[in-house]
């Protein structure tokens, strides 16, 4: 059959499962939204204050549903604003696909108004991009841009069509696969498969003191089963990275915190004493190994992951293992005997118990971040989807939230993106209705995308979102105090707004937590509201509250700052 560009790309949209789209319309996107006009009984389209928020509401889509989010932008601006978005899915191997339009075929190249070239602009930030030249090129280049984005070691793919393209007409036949697949399934295959099981079966079988360490990998897989039953096989602890959280039962016993620079005590030194270094899913980011040259010294390393490119790039593995990690977790389930390493791991429960940091708050600002969040835990019994901006209250969110589930904890990890969470937030409330979704922010993310606010309230959204206000800018107010010799230069914020009044005017229910006695009633109320329409909470806490541990940068991981003076 014939039909535009534009109804094209909703026909294939519409074949890959995507039921939402967010964005913003412009110019060069116009017939596109014509068409969407047409398919809005089959495709949601959210309409947020920003586009960069529209990719970040797209990307929370994704790490809630496990779908590949859908983000369209206009030429120009509108595509520069995704490129944030962009980066920080494709940091976090995150699936999203971006389309901008652009200029007509004519005008590229020419300086013309509101051009860019986005796909130049983006290259060192997605999988893969596209320029579509031809409307019967278009089929095809979706079918493959959802392929690539959502293939191996996830990311972001953007396809950049000009206006033309989207008006011309074109044959279009349903397909299912995109005509590449094949040839990008053949290159994943490793041939050192079945030894590289072979000899880290080995490992696992004669090792003492194994330590299971997972990353976000082990959500992107759906492995969290295989890992559960692994975890009970091999008897060993577990901790996460940052975008691992979730992924293991942190209610479980084994469980033993967060590795790396805001990880716990005992993750570092239980890293210290083991013999066998498990990692699963994970890229060894700087801010969980510290020093290199100690990491781990005393134990072997296995390394299990789907991008070859991660193997020995920060840390060189004893084994290294590619693949699929939910089917590698699974054979290895049924080539290992259980064992029972019941010293091992009472030494590690231990060392958890002894080092558990409390935090204390002040005459003025009596409540804590621990405080808030753990009631938070409590009344929502760890089943809320948690999204965070970035800074101290990212770190908070990690520490005093107990995740039992893969896909419940959702932050900008490798990019450490600021402005993140209420869009990412936005986004995961979409695509999961049914689930309590509460963003966790800062003071000064949220002066970032309050403009959020108006799409919260224009689609009633029930989101709640939990401001812990210091009124300055806290983690890096806290590096400062470390490292600057407390030269607090533009850290300060004060703001003096009016949070209530400020939520008020977006017709927003909003709450406040200003002493002890008001955090359950403040939160219970908030999640009663929340039920039906989005809510604003603000709780004032004392500025000089810091996240601790903390392990400064390039130092060893087993060597945290514990107490700030």
């Amino acid at each position: 059959m014939r039909m535009t560009g534009a109804d094209i790309l909703l026909e294939c949209l519409l074949e890959q499962g995507a039921d939402t789209v967010f964005g913003y319309p412009g110019g060069a996107v116009l017939n596109i939204y014509d068409s969407l006009y047409k398919y809005k009984d089959k495709i949601r389209h959210i309409i947020t204050s920003h586009e960069q928020h529209a990719g970040h509401a797209a990307d929370g889509y994704a790490r809630a549903t496990g779908k590949t989010g859908v983000v369209l932008a206009t030429s120009g601006p509108g595509a520069t604003n995704l490129v944030t978005a962009i980066a920080t899915a494709q940091m976090d191997s995150i699936p999203l696909v971006a389309v901008t339009g652009n200029v007509n075929l004519d005008l590229l190249g020419l300086d013309s108004f509101q051009e860019v070239d986005i796909t130049g602009i983006t290259m060192p930030v997605t999988k893969h991009n596209f320029l579509v030249r031809d409307a019967g090129d278009l089929a095809g280049t979706v079918r493959e841009a959802f392929f690539i984005a959502g293939d191996g070691r996830k990311g972001a793919v953007l396809i950049d069509i000009p206006k033309d393209v989207t008006a011309a007409f074109a044959d279009y036949e349903p397909a299912e696969n995109g005509y590449r697949a094949a040839n990008a399934l053949k290159k994943r295959e490793n041939p050192d498969l079945e030894r590289q099981i072979k000899e880290a079966a080995e490992l696992l079988r004669v090792c003492e003191r194994p330590y299971i360490y997972t990353g976000g990998g082990v959500i992107s897989a759906g492995a969290e089963k295989e890992l559960a039953l692994f975890a009970r096989i091999i008897d060993a602890p577990v901790s996460s990275s940052l975008m691992g959280q979730g992924c293991f039962d942190q209610t479980d016993s084994r469980y033993i915190g967060m590795l790396g620079m805001h990880g716990t005590k005992a993750a570092a030194e239980t890293v210290r004493h083991c013999d066998l270094f498990v990692a699963l899913g994970t890229r060894f980011s700087d801010r969980v190994t510290g020093d290199k040259t100690v990491f781990a010294k005393g134990a072997k390393i296995l390394h299990i992951d789907i991008d070859e490119a991660e193997h020995g790039k920060n840390v060189t593995p004893h084994i290294e293992v590619r693949g699929d990690l939910k089917e590698i977790l699974a054979r290895f389930n049924k080539m290992l005997p259980r064992r029972h390493n019941g010293d091992w791991n009472k030494k590690a429960k231990r060392l958890h118990s002894v080092h558990s940091a409390k935090q204390k708050g002040t005459v003025e600002f009596p409540v804590t971040p621990q405080a808030v969040i753990t009631e938070l835990d409590r009344l929502t019994d760890g089943e809320a989807i948690i999204t965070t901006e970035v800074g101290q209250n990212q770190m908070w969110a990690a520490m005093y939230y107990r995740y039992k589930t893969p896909r419940s904890f959702i932050s900008s990890g490798g990019l450490g993106t600021m402005g993140f969470g209420l869009g990412a937030a936005i986004g995961a409330k979409i695509g999961k209705p049914e689930k309590v979704v509460v963003n966790i922010a800062g003071d000064g993310s949220f002066g970032m995308n309050m403009n959020e606010l108006i799409t919260l309230a224009e689609h009633n959204i029930p989101v709640i979102e939990l401001v812990l206000n210091n009124s300055v800018l806290g983690m890096v107010r806290q590096w400062q105090r470390l490292f600057y010799g407390k030269r607090f230069s533009e850290t300060t914020l004060d703001r003096s707004f009016d949070y209530m009044k400020l939520a008020d005017a977006f017709g927003i229910a909003a709450f406040k937590i200003k002493r002890e006695d008001d955090v359950e009633p403040v939160l219970a109320k908030a999640l009663e509201t929340a039920k039906n329409r989005p809510v604003l909470i603000e709780c004032e806490i004392d500025r000089d509250l810091n996240v601790l541990p903390m392990v400064p940068a390039g130092k060893p991981i087993t060597d945290p700052i514990m107490e700030i003076d």
